[in-house]
């Protein structure tokens, strides 16, 4: 046994469902063999028991309670134990195998998630992705969990032939030529079967897909009106995916009545025709029992050979639709690195714009349109290759897309401006590389000013936060997004409007802890706020995705870089000053409409 999940998972192929589960198989061959080995005793051990029977009731009717009765059931009983613990320590090999693919195809589909960027969402809906994990990889181990039963099943209707030909020509071909003719009857239903599951499951991935993104959009819905339009249309996938269901369920259920049917009139024939050749002399009374005991044993692999059409069709499936996930092409790192990173600080340079950040300055960027200035800084973090080819970065003298992306990522940290939490422990939410050092943990909640998420959040660090970080306000969570990128302490940081959530006095904390946390290291702050700007090394200012100007935050208001410059500057940075006077002053405000409606007009 292996613990789960593997170190690594491998690299599967991709060019179709057989040779990914041949794959898994090869990755896994060694428990394989164990279950399948145990399973060929087992199935063994029970294919000879009805013939030991016949054996010692014919020893009994002939010599009594002599030798022959004794040896024969102490060779029953030998066999029942062997054939005991081969089935309980070969089920336990079952479910080995079972997690060990249905693991692997999901750490496969995780890893392809976290490497694939965007690019996972531009190809594939989240549905999808989603019902990889949760249902196709299970489907795909369970292949592997029956396999071992339905190879003994194959042994054992080989000796259970055999004897039935040692015994009788005419019993044995009914056994040799009845069996598969059942197996061929109930595999005719495998193909509609595969095709239906393979629309139910398409239809199921579409539902999963509108329901999330309902969810995650309920407060907009509620806001515009929409609820009773995307309510509808859930109703309307939800009865697509009823009604392909119930068409799954037609052609299973119609599977699972022949499989009782037929070879239950298998079992008929076979006694009858045991019977008649009893009567008439030509077998014992032991080979008649034989004759019902492999009749009734029979039909167990053949049920076991229909779990396994059912098991590798819905395998077949899932293996197709986990392969259109691993088939994404990330959006980075795709290409092997052709260049060497270079050792030491050196500079991070967008060569479009021109915005530089040289190493061991706190740099603040100014964008008259802050949606370019945020684009500039996604491009600094290296996240589309293709996007990102006609605007390139170099890091020193080094195109950025050459380097290897895990490199990239070390070195140089991008926190976007929407802060992304997940559901779990707030110390793990903070500290993704899992070192956890609590006063590690503490000195970046005090940088980033969070002491209250500490209040708000039960048991501290070690509490519990929801999905999304739902329990805390936004501002909240803005400030853990920025204790969780403090907390990397990369070379390079970059942080998109990191405080644009949080109040004036707030803001002024975080800005001169940031500052004196950094300095002397790398860090490029996206930001018009006057309160962060007074506190970083150098301001570079962009228009039109150029740089323009650069200087301190009072140098270019005072028109250093020209007075066109600092007019258009103190137009960006005014918009922010507008905007905390008017929170300073709501309070205030608040008070006067209070007295006037009170006072009955005017103050």
């Amino acid at each position: 046994m292996r613990s789960l999940p593997l170190d690594d998972p491998g690299t599967p192929p991709l060019t179709g469902p057989l040779a990914l589960l041949w794959w898994l198989a090869r990755r896994q061959w060694g428990i394989l063999l164990v279950a399948v080995a145990l399973g060929i005793l087992m199935f063994a051990c029970q294919a000879i028991l009805p013939a030991l029977t016949g054996r010692a009731i014919d020893g009994g009717l002939a010599h009594g309670f002599g030798p022959d009765l004794w040896r024969a059931a102490g060779a029953l009983g030998v066999l029942g134990v062997v054939s005991a613990a081969a089935s309980a320590v070969g089920h336990r090999f079952d479910i080995a195998n079972w997690l060990r693919a249905a693991f692997t195809s999901s750490q496969l589909v995780g890893r392809t998630v976290s490497r694939s960027g965007h690019a996972i969402t531009a190809e594939l809906p989240t549905g999808e992705v989603v019902s990889a994990v949760a249902n196709d990889a299970l489907r795909i181990g369970e292949v592997y969990a029956v396999a071992a039963r339905f190879v003994g099943s194959i042994v054992a209707y080989g000796v259970a032939a055999v004897f039935m030909l040692r015994l009788s020509v005419t019993l044995g071909l009914v056994v040799l030529l009845g069996l598969p003719t059942v197996a061929v009857a109930l595999g005719l239903l495998v193909k509609p079967l595969q095709h239906r599951q393979a629309a139910q499951r398409e239809a199921s991935g579409r539902l999963t897909t509108l329901g999330s993104d309902t969810v995650s959009g309920l407060r907009i819905l509620r806001g515009i009106g929409g609820e009773g339009v995307f309510n509808a249309r859930y109703r309307e996938q939800s009865q697509v995916v009823r009604g392909r269901g119930v068409a799954v369920a037609t052609t299973q259920s119609w599977l699972d009545a022949l499989q009782v049917l037929l070879p239950g009139l298998f079992v008929a024939v076979l006694i009858w025709l045991g019977a008649h050749m009893a009567l008439a002399g030509e077998i014992t009374p032991g080979q008649l029992v034989a004759t019902y005991g492999y009749a009734a044993f029979l039909g167990w692999p053949v049920q076991n050979a229909t779990m396994m059409l059912q098991a590798a069709t819905r395998a077949h499936v899932g293996a197709g639709k986990v392969i259109n996930v691993l088939k994404v092409v990330p959006s980075t790192g795709a290409r092997p690195a052709t260049a060497q990173a270079p050792d030491g600080e050196v500079p991070l340079v967008d060569e479009t714009s021109g915005v530089t950040i040289e190493p061991g300055r706190v740099v603040a960027l100014v964008g008259a349109d802050p949606d370019e200035s945020a684009r500039i800084a996604t491009r600094l973090g290296r996240f589309d290759d293709d996007g990102e080819a006609d605007t390139p970065v170099r890091l020193g003298d080094v195109l950025l897309a050459e380097i290897d992306k895990e490199h990239v990522r070390r070195r140089i940290v991008v926190a976007e401006a929407t802060p992304h939490l997940f559901s779990g422990v707030l110390a793990e939410e903070l500290d993704v590389h899992g070192d956890q050092d609590e006063d590690r943990l503490l000195a970046a909640v005090a940088l980033a000013d969070a002491h209250d998420v500490l209040d708000s959040v039960p048991d501290g660090l070690a509490g519990e936060l929801p999905e999304k970080g739902r329990s805390l306000s936004g501002g909240q969570r803005q400030r853990v997004a920025l204790a969780r990128a403090l907390l990397l302490d990369p070379e390079i940081l970059v942080l998109v409007e990191p405080t644009s959530a949080v109040d004036a006095h707030t803001e002024a904390r975080i800005a001169s802890r940031l500052a004196d946390a950094r300095r002397g290291r790398s860090t490029l702050v996206v930001t018009a706020s006057p309160l962060v700007l007074d506190h970083v090394d150098e301001v570079q200012f962009v228009q039109d995705g150029q740089l323009v100007a650069r200087g301190t935050h009072d140098e270019l208001l005072s028109g250093a870089a020209g007075a066109l410059t600092a007019a258009a500057y103190r137009r960006v940075v005014g918009r922010h000053l507008d905007e905390e006077a008017a929170e300073d002053a709501a309070p205030e405000l608040d008070l006067l409409e209070d007295s006037v409606t009170q006072g009955g007009g005017r103050p």
